[in-house]
């Protein structure tokens, strides 16, 4: 697997003490390993990169406390090893698994008859006597009828708690209150080199006065962010491709020439590889920062990112995830990066439970949202413009980390507008908020007016602020970066109508891409991508109720 050759390749680079752990039982559910693999000796893969294998009878208690040691030795002073045990399985799968099919059951007689892990230590030489062994069956099966005991008789966990393990931190959470232990800037001054630190320290004030002249980036905004919380927490680390050279908007620049490669890492092309990185950081107190490029990319990487948003729960609120997933996303109009470039990954990630997701469209919002993430407890990910990280400049509230929850109203509608009826709701986000923006002196000549709600917050979603607007407007637009089928919008729109219909005059309307794949020629584009010049004629029909 792909997966498993990186993690070999990045173990034995560093020479890290690492036990790669295989449990082969031969089988996937029913498929018999043989059937499918060319080779099943899973420690011999090491040998392309260096790294020593070995395999035992997983049968044998003795065996593998045998090899286990020797293997354990072996990574403690050397560097990482393969230990594979081989194991027959007594059970199905799963309670589905067809255990009748392809010899199961002949297969488990079999392996109780003649591999019974229990019956073989008791057979070999390392137990001392019957006498012995008597009395520790009749100790070990009192511990096993009292733990029984006492799962039987505990109570079942409440229902509310199921919500409360949503998220460590609550979606109110004030970040500017958040501390660091006394020793914190201690340590960062200790681990790292001080021509480096002053180097940072120099550009982080050149950064600063960009955004003091309303001149700096969104990529800039953001870079900025992760240098002010890499010095501020030493436990803040960051992974990146093209980490050494800023990555393509500047946002990891700096880091490593100024933290190492330890706490900021230069990745493979390979997403999943280095979230599942993070991931294990997270899981160890650390508050690791992915910047993906371009947040498609992260598409790779999946699985790690539902196993963050689900860490806090499934360990019963015992590991917190505070991991921060940074990039470029969205659909611009005449964006021109194809199909493969141009997905909506901000809606593909809307279902994975436990994970805040955010957007950011200025240089202001980039940063303080950033700040906010990065210092969260659980699982986050901002999506940023791809095509105005360099282009949109502004200013940033220094030192200042803006709420995850909250939506912000860029532009309200004129008291003169929703008296007469011709003042609309409009909900966006990404570059939908400079396309909507630009249509505005066209909306304002028409006679119209729109309350222009930018959604920082996707999850979750800021629905006081889209009451409190709709109480006054009664009409909403929503200018979508993502499909019909399973959209953002999708999901907004069915909890307006939800929870606001009693304020609506008409049914939500959704601007959203279609379901087609994004075409790289404009021309093709315009049939797939929203822009304003949709939403002003999106406006107009509203305000004269035309459905």
């Amino acid at each position: 697997r792909g997966r498993g050759s990186e993690c070999l390749n990045a173990a034995a680079k560093e020479n890290l003490p690492i036990l790669f752990l295989v449990i082969d039982n031969g089988r996937a559910i029913n498929t018999y390993t043989m059937d499918v693999a060319t080779n099943s000796d899973v420690f011999a893969q090491g040998a392309h990169y260096g790294v020593p294998g070995v395999k035992c009878d997983g049968q044998n208690m003795v065996d593998v406390m045998r090899a286990g040691r020797a293997v354990t030795d072996y990574v403690r002073g050397s560097g990482p090893a393969i230990m594979q045990v081989h194991t027959f399985r007594f059970t199905g799968h799963s309670p589905a698994d067809p255990e009748h099919e392809r010899g199961r059951k002949f297969e488990k007689k079999w392996a109780r008859d003649n591999h019974d892990p229990l019956k073989l230590y008791e057979e070999s030489c390392e137990v001392a006597g019957e006498e012995e062994l008597t009395a520790t069956k009749k100790k070990v099966m009192a511990e096993v009828k009292e733990v029984i005991a006492y799962a039987k008789t505990s109570p079942e966990p409440p229902a509310s708690l199921a919500k409360e393990l949503e998220f460590p931190d609550a979606p109110d959470t004030d970040y500017n209150t958040k501390t660091v232990p006394d020793t914190a800037a201690g340590i960062t001054t200790a681990s790292t080199d001080a021509a480096a630190l002053a180097r940072c320290e120099e550009h982080i004030v050149g950064l600063k006065e960009k955004a003091a002249a309303g001149q700096i980036t969104i990529g800039d905004a953001v870079n900025l962010a992760i240098l002010e919380e890499m010095i501020r927490d030493p436990m803040t680390t960051i992974h990146a491709e093209d980490l050494q050279a800023g990555s393509s908007y500047d946002i990891p620049k700096l880091t490593q020439q100024t933290f190492g490669t330890l706490r900021a890492a230069d990745e493979i092309i390979d997403e999943g590889h280095f979230i599942g990185k993070a991931l294990g950081e997270g899981m160890n107190g650390y508050r690791p920062i992915v910047e993906l490029m371009n947040t498609n990319f992260g598409i790779y990487g999946m699985a790690e990112l539902s196993s963050a948003g689900n860490t806090y729960a499934t360990t019963g609120g015992q590991f917190e995830m505070p991991m921060t997933i940074i990039g470029a996303g969205g659909t611009a109009p005449n964006q021109a990066l194809g199909a493969e470039h141009s997905q909506p990954f901000h809606a593909y990630v809307m279902g994975i439970p436990g994970l805040k997701i955010c957007t950011a469209s200025s240089p202001e919002a980039a940063y303080g949202i950033a700040k906010s993430m990065i210092r969260d407890n659980g699982p986050g990910i901002l999506f940023l413009p791809v095509k105005q990280m360099k282009s949109v400049k502004g200013s940033v509230d220094e030192g200042v980390c803006l709420p995850m929850n909250k939506a912000r109203v860029l532009h309200k509608a004129s008291d003169a507008s929703i008296s007469a009826g011709k003042a609309v709701t409009v909900l966006t986000y990404l570059h939908g908020v400079k396309e909507s923006l630009d249509a505005m002196e066209t909306i304002n000549a028409d006679g119209n007016d729109i309350e222009l709600i930018e959604l920082t917050s996707l999850k979750p979603l800021d629905m006081d602020t889209i009451r409190a607007s709709l109480e006054k407007t009664h009409k909403i637009i929503i200018l979508d970066e993502s499909t019909l089928s399973g959209g953002v919008g999708a999901t907004v729109s069915a909890l307006i109508s939800e929870r606001c219909f009693d304020e609506l005059d008409a049914p939500v309307r959704r601007l959203c891409m279609d379901d087609a794949p994004v075409p790289y020629a404009a021309s093709m584009e315009k049939a797939v991508v929203k822009r304003g010049s949709d939403l002003i004629e999106a406006v107009r029909d509203a305000v004269a109720k035309k459905l």
